[in-house]
Formats: C-alpha cells, structure tokens, sequence
C-alpha cells in the first residue's frame, strides 16, 4: 500500500510516494504551473549506495597524520555515535584552548535548501557561535561580486536578490529586453527554500506573446528558449563591459541620454562621461573600440544602443556574468547604461540581476516574513568572502583585502562543515585539495560521500530532508509548505540539530543550543513566529495544526504591479537611496577612496587574465562552467537525470563543430579537457549554437581525481579542476571561474572508471577505541 506524504525540495514542491518504508516516486505538486521533473530523481538519494550509513574516522587521523597530511585517499574506520560525538567535543575544546575560537572554520553553503528549521548553515553557525565562536564566510558563489558592489551603487541588493521590478509590469510596458548572459530555462527550476510555483517559464511565454522583444547577448544561442524568437548577439566571453560602455558613447553621440534622471537621480555622471567620451584617457569608447574587445560588430552596439533609448527598455544580466575576473564592471556598466537610458523606477524598465538566473524573480507576491531559525551571535566577528577559502587556509597571518578593509587571516587548525561541498563550488580543486591538508581536524556532518566527506578526519551521517520534518519558505514564492517525514532515517543518519546538541552537551551548553525545545516544539515555535510576523503585517494565516494537516498555505498575489526604485525616481529627496549621496552612484567616492588601481569610482574596461583577447597560444580555447539542466550544482548528481545525461559515464563538454574538426574529434567521443591548473576527461556533444572558440561544461560532477604520469585527472568531469582560483578584485573578492583558458585532445587511453558515487575504502578495526 502506498503512503502519499508532502514533502518540498528546492526543485520544487512534491508528494513523496511510500512503499514499504522507501520512497518509490516523487509527485510534483498539484498547483506547479511548471513543474521540475527534477523531483524525480529525490528516491534516488535517499536509497543512494554512496549514503553514509553510521559514523567514520579517518584511518590516518587515528594514527596521528593530521596537520600537513594528505587528505582524500585514506580508508575510513566505522565508530560508534558516542565515540563520533566525543571525539568532536574533545576537539572542538582542544582547538579552542590551544589555538583561540577563531580557529575553527565553520564551513557551509548547503545553498538554500528547502527546510528552514534543519537548513545545515544555519544549525552549524548556531552550535558554533554559542559555543564561543568562529571564522564564518560572507557573500556566496553565486554572486559574491555584484552583492559586495551594489550596496555602494545602488544602496541595495534587491536588484540582485528581489524583490526586482515583476513581469506583470513588464510585460504591461516594455518593448525591449537586453538579456546580457540570456535568460536561461533551466536556471527557472529552482528556488532558493523551495517553491510551490514554478511562473518563470509561463511569465516569460506572457512577455512573447505581449510582443516584447528580446536580445540575448552570450556565447550561447541556448541561453535563451526557442519561444521567445530572441536575437542573438554571440559575444565574446568577457567582452560585456567594453560593449555596455560603447553602447553609452552611441547613445551619448546620439543625443538621446535622459538628462532629467541622470542631473536629478545620479551623481558622478559627469565622471563616467569623462572616461566613457575619451577625455579622461584619450581613448573614446565607441562601438568601434568596443568591437576589437567584445566581437560584436560596432553597427550591432549602435543599433541596439539607439533601439533601448527610443523604446521602453528594461536592462538585465544573469548573476553568471559577474563569476569573472573584474566581475563587478559589467554590472557597475549595466547600471550605468540604465540610468542613461532613464528607465529606473519606470513600470517595465530599469535594471535587475537575476532574472535569467533563479525561480522567482519578478513574480507578483506580497511582501511577507518567511519561516528562519533564529541566527545566534558570532562573538569572533572574522569573515571572510567565500570564494577565498583557499586563501584563508594556505596564508594564515596574512592579510586579505576586501571591500576596502583589511582581514587579518587566522590560522585555521579545525574545520566543521555541514550542508554544501566545496569540492563542486569552488575553484582549481587541485589547489584546494592541498590547502585542506593543512588543518589538524576536519569535521563533515553529510548524507553522501561527497569529496568533502572523503577529506574529513571525522565524518558524521546525516539525514536527508525525507527523513525529518520541516517547513519549505521562500520570499520569492507565494506557497509555504509542510515537509512530512516520508521514511526514518536510513542506517544510522541523525540530523544535524540532534547531533550538535549531543556534541553541545559534552561541551557544556546543550540547554542554550536547544532552547529545551526537540524537532516538533522548534517547529511550531518557529511557526508561531511567522504567524504573528504575518498578522502584524496583515495576512491572516492558519494555527500550526490546521497547516500541518493541510500540508500548504497559498498567499495571494499584490494587487499592484511592483516597480523597483519607483519611489526613488519620482522623488529622489524624500525617497534617496541608502547610498552616502542618496543617489545611483555612477561615480563612487568610497570605492574610489579604497584605492585599488583595478576598482576605480566608476565602471571601466579591464581585461581578464584568461580570455580570447589574449594569448590563446597554449591555450585556445575559453571555457564557461555554467548550471546544469539535470541537478542543482553538485546536487543529485547519483540520481537518474544526471546519470542519463552523461556520455560514457563522463559530464558532456559542448563545442563547435568547427573547433572539433580543427582537433580530428567527434561527437559522442571521451576527450581530456586541461590546462596547468588540472586535466578532466568529458564527453563531446557538438553545438552549432555556440560561438567558435568557447566551450561549456557544467559543474557538479563529483570529483573523481586519479594520479596520472601528467598529473591528477578528474575522470568523471569536473570543470573546477579547471578554473582558476582568483578574487574578482580587491573589491568583491568573487568566484572568478568563468575566465579560463582550455586545451581539448582526444583521450586515447584506457577509459578509467568512475567510482565516486561508491562508499570509499571501509578499514574494519575490531577494537575501535584504538
């Protein structure tokens, strides 16, 4: 008999079908306009022969190779949960005695998952934070770049995160969209906390058959649907800011500027007209200078640039564009070419990042509180941008600069991760396999064995979100969602709140970690929270019975259309931005004041270290790391949809025609994809709807390195032994992976097998208290 139990993901909302205490199907949600296949995959891995069944230590650990040891390659020792949860504390104290609290590195970016009361970043920092502290990491992946730069911009990230101007207005007022990086489909398959309606796909098809025309400026004909009919503008990788700045020359020479926004909502115009006109360097930026650096011929900037000053334009770009070196010009760019179009706080224009890019942005929904455990203090107060994980464990006592301050870099002895792994998200994963050499402890609370499980010393099983209760919540959708438990935990996996307050408790403070309160109680305390957060704001919702019986509650869509800095535009006097001028800073006096040559006040020209527009002897090739269609970045990787879509069980690598006959490949082939950071064998695909010179892999699949006579070589595919591992700048200090040269050859050896989704070497030790 089958069990049909609600559950969320943040693929999608979905009923999980039990059958004899397993999951056997995922049902997507009945009110998803869009639903994620996606879903189908979630039986997968609960069931998953990679699971951590019980409780491990490294082999090598026990026997004293800690700090300076290799890790990644030892068998594993089972242990009991008692001895699992001792060990910790004992290590934990040790650390914080010897070495000081900022030396534990609370690792996590588990993404936005669906469930807000077990969200593992969260739990983590608040085990630690009680427990006197720890270096924590801000900003993220995903747009670490532009969310440091648009405060000082724009003095918010709403353009970034939302809420951005809906498609409702959109679709009501524009005649013109330049989708600077495309507007993706499968990037509209998820939604950070988990979603209950999928309205991108639907939205956009609305805006088509309104008419509104669409411009897709990217390497890739594919970064926008077949339905919207867009033009595309094949551009050269890393080409965005001389085209943005040349767009403005034409539309400056053209006499078509809106002088009105730019003198009363602007301030620095006159310093970016200076650098943009020549007067500044001698070097005007016409469409002409622009087409020797972008690829895009100079009558296609001017018409463009002239088309968006006469018709209603909204400007947009994908968060991917700013995962670059000098990641925050183009956006700082984009900013500028909107506010000379005038097109800010006007319905349908303006600017906004992000559509292209995440579920949920521009969709109609009352502004209203979501469901958060509560954030304990971090008495350390260290922090350090995400993407410089590297850095913080290879220079310990140096100094990073970022967003014009100073961080002392601690001497990271322990590290403690839960929820994400940064052997998919982060770059040149040969050199961040050597940096986690360097802690003396490495503790990872996991489902799967990930490549960051396989570098722990102590590895804790945990549950995966169908084994525990909780409450899917997401401001970017109208749905809140109970999250039943579909089976118990499988083996021995515990979630992460039960194994922190065990660890709490040897450590003294169980009490102050827990708040007395098990799963149900911090589920309805947490409800009862939002509750009376939506009354305050007008919204009735129902009693925490009533809700979790139900399984849904369905919020509905403002009355009004949202334009972003509507306000702002009409008044900039009595509604200024929370910028030092009040105004959009074309010119910024604080980032000027930082004094990084590469980051001056302004938006600028710079040229990435990696890219076709320069030395391509080595190297010819320019290689984006984009998202996958079947996974969320590293995320179901064992389950079906990713598995399918692998060519001789290797991620694909896409390329042109043209560029595979000049090496004597063919589709459906095994070829090594490398550079002096790394070497990865994928699978060939050819694609005519890709400019000459640029290859696409995804990332997410699992690392599976090898020793080679050449070096280590991932064998299943992942770009990130590729990429390199710089900030974007001084600044924003962001993920820089899409600046980056390749080589592809054709893989002539024996085809290596790929065994990372199998449980790694299990070292039976009779006496385990050794």
């Amino acid at each position: 008999m089958s069990v049909i139990v609600p559950h969320a993901a943040h693929w999608g909302y979905f009923d999980a079908v039990v059958e004899d205490g397993r999951v056997t199907g995922a049902r997507p949600f009945a009110r998803d306009p869009w639903p994620n296949p996606l879903v189908e995959g979630m039986p997968d891995l609960v069931h998953a022969e990679c699971r951590i069944d019980r409780p491990y230590v490294r082999e090598g650990w026990l026997r004293g190779a800690r700090r300076g040891s290799p890790r990644g390659r030892d068998g594993f020792v089972p242990v009991s949960w008692d001895r699992a949860t001792r060990l910790v504390a004992e290590e934990v104290a040790r650390v914080r005695a010897e070495h000081g609290d900022a030396s534990i590195l609370g690792g996590s970016y588990g993404w936005a998952s669906a469930g807000r009361f077990h969200h593992a970043r969260s739990q983590l920092h608040r085990f630690l934070g009680l427990g006197g502290g720890f270096t924590s990491q801000v900003t993220n992946y995903s747009y670490g770049a532009g969310m440091t730069l648009m405060p000082h911009v724009l003095g918010t990230n709403d353009p970034v995160t939302g809420p951005a101007t809906d498609w409702r207005s959109i679709i009501g007022n524009a005649r013109l969209m330049l989708c600077f990086g495309g507007l993706p489909l499968k990037n509209g398959l998820v939604t950070a906390g988990g979603g209950g309606a999928h309205e991108y796909v639907p939205q956009m098809r609305r805006a088509a058959e309104a008419g509104l025309r669409f411009v897709n400026i990217s390497p890739l004909r594919g970064d926008t649907a077949e339905f919207l009919k867009a033009d595309w503008v094949p551009m050269r990788p890393g080409g965005d800011t001389a085209m943005v700045l040349a767009m403005i020359h034409a539309i400056v020479e053209a006499g078509m500027e809106d002088r009105d926004f730019l003198s009363r909502c602007t301030t620095g115009w006159d310093r970016l007209l200076a650098y943009v006109s020549g007067e500044a360097d001698g070097v005007p930026k016409t469409p002409e200078w622009a087409e020797a650096l972008c690829d895009v011929p100079a009558a296609t900037i001017r018409a463009l640039a002239l088309e968006a000053a006469r018709v209603p334009t909204m400007v947009t770009a994908t968060w991917s564009i700013q995962r670059a070196e000098h990641g925050e010009q183009p956006w700082w760019a984009l900013v500028a070419l909107a506010s000379v179009l005038g097109g800010i706080g006007k319905p349908g224009q303006g600017i906004a990042f992000g559509y292209g890019s995440i579920n949920g942005m521009g969709t109609a929904r009352r502004e209203l509180p979501t469901v958060n455990l509560p954030a304990a203090r971090n008495p350390v107060g260290v922090s350090i941008p995400v993407a410089r994980v590297t850095e913080l464990l290879e220079r310990p006592g140096e100094v990073l600069r970022y967003n014009g301050r100073d961080i002392l870099l601690p001497d990271i002895r322990m590290v403690f991760w839960a929820g994400g792994n940064p052997f998919h998200h982060h770059q040149d994963l040969n050199r961040l396999a050597r940096a986690f050499s360097r802690p003396e402890t490495i503790v990872v609370s996991e489902p799967w064995w990930t490549s960051i499980a396989r570098h722990a010393d102590i590895v804790l099983p945990a549950t995966t979100t169908l084994e525990r209760n909780d409450i899917a919540s997401s401001s970017r959708d109208r749905f809140l969602r109970a999250m039943h438990r579909a089976v118990p935990p499988q083996g021995e996996a515990r979630n992460d709140h039960d194994a922190f307050a065990d660890i709490a408790e040897a450590l003294g403070y169980r009490e102050r970690f827990t708040e007395g309160r098990d799963e149900g109680a911090w589920l309805r305390h947490l409800y009862d929270r939002f509750r009376r957060a939506c009354a305050a704001m007008g919204a009735g919702v129902p009693e925490f019975d009533r809700f979790w019986a139900e399984g849904h509650i369905e919020f509905s869509p403002p009355e009004r259309d949202f334009v972003g800095f509507a306000d702002f535009a009409a008044d900039p006097v009595a509604a200024p931005l929370a910028t030092p001028s009040g105004k959009v800073e074309l010119y910024s006096e604080t980032v000027a004041g930082f004094g990084d040559p590469e980051v001056p006040g302004h938006a600028v020209w710079k040229a990435p270290r990696e890219w076709l527009g320069g030395d391509l002897s080595r190297f010819p090739l320019h290689l984006l790391s984009s998202q996958p269609a079947t996974r969320l970045h590293g995320q179901l990787d064992p389950a079906r949809a990713a598995r399918a879509g692998k060519l001789q069980g290797r991620e694909p690598i896409r390329m042109h025609p043209a560029d595979a006959a000049a090496r004597g490949l063919v589709t459906g082939q095994v070829v090594r994809v490398f550079n002096d950071r790394g070497a990865a064998l994928a699978g060939l695909v050819l694609e005519e709807g890709l400019r000459p010179g640029v290859v696409t892999m995804s990332t997410g699949a699992w690392w599976d390195p090898r020793e080679t006579e050449a070096g280590l070589l991932c064998v299943h595919g992942n770009a990130n032994v590729l990429t390199q591992d710089i900030g974007t700048s001084s600044l924003g200090q962001g993920c820089a992976a899409q600046s980056c040269l390749v080589q592809v050859e054709a893989w002539l050896g024996a085809l290596p097998e790929v065994s990372v989704h199998r449980p790694p070497r299990r070292v039976v030790v009779l006496d385990e208290g050794r």
